[in-house]
């Protein structure tokens, strides 16, 4: 129902955008003095500019991604009409509507275009954590990512790429936090990927969790999960599906199902029988279940899903609506520390505008080592 409410929302949203943003087109010339003989005329052809560039952005991506543009566009014209109106009061000066609208135009397609990059340029987020349980005398390098919605922004020309730079960082194990691929994903890119997961050289090796996404919604895309699962296992990653491995002794990894399993197992009844006094690392897709996950005993859970916000203000209104217990980066409960990743890539649309894409490169250090402050 909460998904209903928020695309229902945003279909809205564009309807009254695309009616706001002809209304406005009529002011400018040769709209203007078209609508001065023929009213009717005037509102059919300011609609056309407005109906090429959401056809543009559709049949370029796809229908979110249209919804993306106009509302941006939508709400940058607004902003620019009140500061227009507010020129106008001050200085008593006649309103230069063309002047507001190529300034709307000009901000909107530079917000797209930080949109963009933040959406393809891949960061890296560093973290480092102490703890008084005995690693072995070592520390521990994870690198974790989530969320690449293969095709989107990654496909098998740029994954491998990022591979490379995961490679660069020596992790001791590769965490893929849910969300690998998606409704839409090419076949051909999903096991372009899967043999470059295969290639990472690693300690401990490449574990991977479902996320809402890799299963599928609507199950038109040309492979099915048993074979995303096939390629998976056959380049040496370890699915975890609700269960925990002790890894060399020195820790445990607890790879939890996504919460939109049916049948998935409570936080505190994967960490029963475990020995506590080793470090507990547990994976959970959707950051939304931090109270139990906290009392499982867990040390750090590290978790995707929320793309960062992926467009402003869409994080902010999941936490009001309490989709989410937190949108990004970390935060502590208790005894356990909680991670969530803005995610390598996102889900339908080629722009972040609330945040950034990244992976994540995380160092657990024992007793031994000296204290870095977080």
């Amino acid at each position: 129902m909460v998904w209903v409410f928020v695309f229902g929302s945003a279909l809205i949203g564009v309807l009254v955008g695309l009616f706001y943003l002809i209304s406005r087109t009529r002011r400018l010339w040769p709209f203007s003095k078209l609508k001065e003989k023929h009213k009717l005329l005037s509102w059919v052809a300011a609609t056309v500019p407005l109906a090429a560039l959401a056809l543009f952005w559709y049949l370029l991506y796809n229908l979110f991604t249209m919804f993306v543009v106009i509302l941006h566009l939508m709400f940058i014209a607004i902003l620019f009409e009140l500061i227009g109106f507010l020129v106008h009061k001050i200085t008593k000066k006649p309103r230069i509507y063309w002047l507001e609208s190529a300034a709307a135009i000009l901000a909107t397609t530079v917000v797209l275009c930080i949109g963009w990059h933040l959406a393809h340029a891949v960061r890296v987020t560093e973290y480092r954590f102490k703890t008084e349980k005995q690693l072995g005398g070592e520390p521990l390098r994870v690198v974790m990512f989530a969320d690449s919605h293969l095709g989107i922004t990654l496909d098998k020309t740029n994954f491998p790429k990022e591979m490379e730079r995961v490679q660069a960082a020596n992790p001791d194990l590769v965490i893929i936090a849910g969300d690998y691929v998606d409704d839409d994903t090419e076949k051909d890119d999903m096991l372009a990927a899967c043999a470059e997961l295969g290639k990472l050289q690693t300690k401990y090796g490449v574990f991977f969790t479902y996320g809402n996404h890799d299963n599928g919604y609507f199950h038109y895309r040309n492979f099915s999960s048993q074979e995303l699962r096939d390629a998976l296992t056959a380049n040496n990653v370890t699915i975890l599906e609700d269960e925990a491995m002790l890894i060399d002794d020195r820790f445990y990894l607890v790879g939890r199902l996504d919460r939109t399993f049916e049948d998935r197992v409570s936080a505190q009844k994967l960490t029963e029988g475990l020995d506590t006094s080793k470090y507990i690392i547990m994976i959970d897709h959707q950051p939304n279940d931090y109270q139990n996950e906290a009392e499982s005993g867990a040390d750090l859970v590290l978790s995707g899903h929320t793309h960062g916000g992926h467009i402003f203000p869409a994080g902010q209104i999941g936490l009001l609506l309490g989709m989410n217990d937190r949108v990004y980066g970390t935060e502590r409960r208790g005894l356990t520390n909680f991670i969530v990743t803005s995610g390598i890539s996102g889900w339908a649309i080629p722009f972040k505008t609330g945040t950034w894409s990244e992976f994540c490169i995380i160092d657990i250090e024992g007793p031994d080592y000296k204290y870095f402050a977080f």
